[in-house]
């Protein structure tokens, strides 16, 4: 028998498809951290949560493919951004609410993702931390997709921008919350690992 999924009614999707030019071009799903890829690192922490984990990725798609109910691409391969991302997963997404995470932010947990899921509505919900909306930690419902796809069709390409326009909800975070950090550049993820040691020596 299988198991009954934490957060009944939502898919989530790891957004995996970007250029990585941060990362020198790699595909930054891939990149170690902490012994693991990072994309693991957030299939660990999402796959007891849904039925449906959705990776949007642009290569190395049969790696993917071990971590993922259901993959998409861009429909071009341009590296149009993750508002694409995002429409694509919509689509095909198998539940009335969709859960929105990047590939790099190993530090999130969930009880944070408690808090998204929480709020889902007919209006999309993101977090907000330090006055900057996170779009990239959002729970949107299925019903926004044709306006996505409208404000797409206009040009629109910021994903906070597009959310804003359809009313979404702030989730406030405290202004020393870390577990939203992402690692999108080679500095930020030393730094990480500098912490870690730091916290491990120190440590009692």
């Amino acid at each position: 028998m299988s198991k009954i999924p934490e957060f009944t009614n939502c898919s989530i999707v790891l957004l995996a498809g970007g250029r990585g030019q941060r990362m020198g071009g790699r595909d930054k799903g891939w990149i170690t951290w902490q012994g693991r890829a990072l994309i693991e690192h957030m299939q660990l922490i999402v796959r007891s949560l849904t039925d449906d984990l959705i990776i949007s990725c642009n290569r190395n798609q049969q790696r993917y493919q071990a971590l993922a109910d259901q993959l998409i691409s861009d429909p071009t391969q341009d590296f149009s951004g993750p508002l694409v991302g995002i429409i694509e997963a919509l689509k095909v997404a198998k539940h009335p609410q969709l859960l929105v995470l990047p590939c790099d932010a190993p530090r999130i947990d969930q009880d944070l993702l408690t808090q998204l899921y929480a709020a889902a509505s007919d209006r999309p919900a993101m977090f907000k931390h330090q006055d900057h909306w996170q779009p990239l930690f959002s729970i949107i419902p299925k019903i926004q997709l044709h306006a996505l796809q409208d404000l797409w069709c206009k040009g629109e390409r910021s994903p906070k921008q597009a959310l804003l326009q359809l009313n979404s909800v702030a989730i406030h975070c405290c202004d020393d919350e870390q577990r939203l950090a992402n690692f999108n550049d080679p500095s930020m993820l030393q730094q990480s690992l500098i912490s870690v040691r730091n916290n491990y020596v120190n440590s009692p």
